[in-house]
């Protein structure tokens, strides 16, 4: 018989999951090259690879806050002889959102801001990157949440990552001003669509670096 007691506790929740222990890896589309990256940063972004790869390595870096996406099933419900009869319906998958420190140069901001720029422009109400995905000109892309443990491994351990399919930006936030705000980064939040999310235990070891994280046929995680 178990004893519910703090020992038995302490052993099962251990030092626990702490929700600051996070790594938010964001891809932009296939067809957001190097240089596209670069360009889309208004030149503020190294021209050779490694600089614009700081571009993608900056969505991780100024990530404030996050969150592990969430789902909901629907339910059907079906008058039966005086009853209501409640049956599983359709699965929908919540908005998702991360708050970013903005950095000096705006570098961050601009590449989100030219991303949702590309799906819908704002002058001319043209679609730049019409088609959804699957193709280099494509505005969707992969998002990954990564949930880590605090231990004796540089940056922590990977526990369980998240990856989010087929995602676009839909909102990014204003950023208020004010002559008070005294002690302050800017900080503004970006909302995502996505299609699904499917999400797999690490297999241990320290987090993979995010220009390694890659794609596979089942919709895992490796």
């Amino acid at each position: 018989m178990a004893t519910n007691n703090v020992s038995s506790f302490l052993q099962v929740i251990g030092q626990g999951v702490k929700p600051n222990m996070f790594t938010v890896d964001i891809q932009f589309p296939a067809g957001f090259s190097d240089a596209t990256i670069n360009d889309l940063a208004g030149g503020e972004l190294a021209s050779d690879g490694a600089g614009a790869l700081q571009g993608k390595e900056l969505t991780s870096i100024l990530c404030k806050s996050a969150a592990l996406p969430g789902s909901n099933l629907g339910v059907i419900e079906v008058p039966f002889r005086g009853r209501t009869v409640k049956i599983a319906g359709d699965r929908t998958f919540d908005t998702w959102t991360a708050t970013f420190f903005n950095d000096k140069n705006f570098k961050i901001r601009a590449l989100f801001e030219s991303w949702a720029n590309e799906i819908n422009t704002h002058a001319g109400n043209t679609a730049e990157r019409f088609l959804p995905d699957g193709t280099g000109d494509g505005y969707m892309a992969n998002l990954f949440v990564t949930q880590l443990e605090k231990d004796d491994t540089v940056g922590g351990s990977a526990i369980r990552t998240y990856q989010l399919h087929h995602c676009f930006p839909t909102n990014v936030s204003q950023i208020d001003l004010a002559y008070d705000s005294n002690d302050q980064i800017e900080e503004f939040t970006v909302e995502w669509q996505y299609s699904y999310f499917t999400a797999e235990k690490a297999k241990g070891g320290a987090q993979a670096p995010a220009s390694t994280r890659t794609n596979v046929a089942n919709g895992k995680v490796i």
